[in-house]
């Protein structure tokens, strides 16, 4: 007996409360993901064996076990397809040229399993940006529908955060902003928006929910939003090519990564402890996936 439980009670009752403790986990990873991968809710479920992986921190040998490619060759075909202009057919004749035969459907795989854990490894390194906020929504077509891509930076050009959502309304504002928030660990001291006013009602209900909210100023600037206007470009740059993509799970991964790589550009992570000598992309991505 166990507190007045029998042994099958008893770990049945601990099963639960497990259940229970990552039902709680996969609620913040959705408000969370530094990813913005997390689009629609429940994109991953606490019962299946995928999410169980991408929660825990892997080692590599474990992160690329039982793959039948090497990993430098898939870190590069991930990379290069994020960071260029280069559709799965391109990569598979690029390798093809390297003595290396795969299909394009492989790199599709890849993409979907490695974008999450290496934007999550990246993210301990991450640094803090600052407390000017510029928000604004693009457009992204997703199976012949405009979606829409909530992205905000600070005064200095650093990406904040963002968040792919298939409509444009103030829940969708308010899921960014409290995404925004969670993911910095503080309220900005200022919120430039556009003169939708969404995203003034939602900024505002959000901001009340919080006890020092109303030292945040909304303000709403053209002129200063022309930071955002063309830090789009970016993201649009390499969505451009793709064509549409036809399913709103892998669009928000597939933006994930090309957002990650733009932070990369910037020099948003700190990675001075990792002391890497070689400072070639290769080496660096392996210093900080082993990390």
């Amino acid at each position: 007996m166990v507190n007045g439980l029998n042994k099958h009670q008893a770990r049945k009752t601990h099963s639960t409360h497990t259940f229970l403790q990552k039902g709680e986990k996969i609620s913040c990873r959705e408000s969370i993901k530094g990813s913005g991968a997390n689009g629609k809710s429940g994109a991953y479920s606490p019962r299946t064996h995928l999410w169980r992986k991408r929660t825990r921190m892997l080692s590599m040998d474990d992160l690329f076990k039982g793959r039948q490619f090497d990993r430098e060759i898939i870190i590069l075909c991930v990379r290069w397809y994020l960071r260029f202009k280069l559709s799965f057919r391109d990569l598979v004749e690029m390798m093809a040229e390297r003595g290396i035969s795969l299909a394009h459907t492989t790199i599709m795989r890849w993409i979907a399993r490695y974008v999450p854990e290496f934007e999550k490894r990246w993210n301990r390194f991450a640094c803090r940006v600052g407390t000017s906020w510029r928000v604004d929504e693009t457009y992204v077509k997703i199976k012949g529908k405009w979606t829409y891509l909530y992205r905000a930076v600070d005064k200095q050009g650093k990406t904040v955060d963002f968040l792919l959502r298939a409509k444009r309304d103030v829940a969708a504002a308010k899921a960014f902003f409290r995404r925004a928030f969670k993911s910095q660990g503080r309220l900005p001291q200022k919120i430039t928006l556009d003169g939708y006013q969404a995203s003034h009602r939602a900024a505002r209900e959000i901001l009340g929910e919080h006890q020092r909210g109303k030292r945040t100023k909304i303000r709403s600037s053209k002129y200063l939003n022309n930071l955002i206007e063309q830090d789009h470009r970016s993201t649009k740059f390499r969505l451009g090519p793709m064509l549409g993509m036809k399913r709103f799970r892998s669009a928000s991964i597939t933006i994930a990564g090309i957002e990650l790589i733009h932070r990369i550009r910037k020099g948003q992570f700190t990675l001075g402890r990792l002391r890497i000598k070689d400072n070639r992309a290769p080496a660096v991505w392996n210093a900080v996936l082993a990390a």
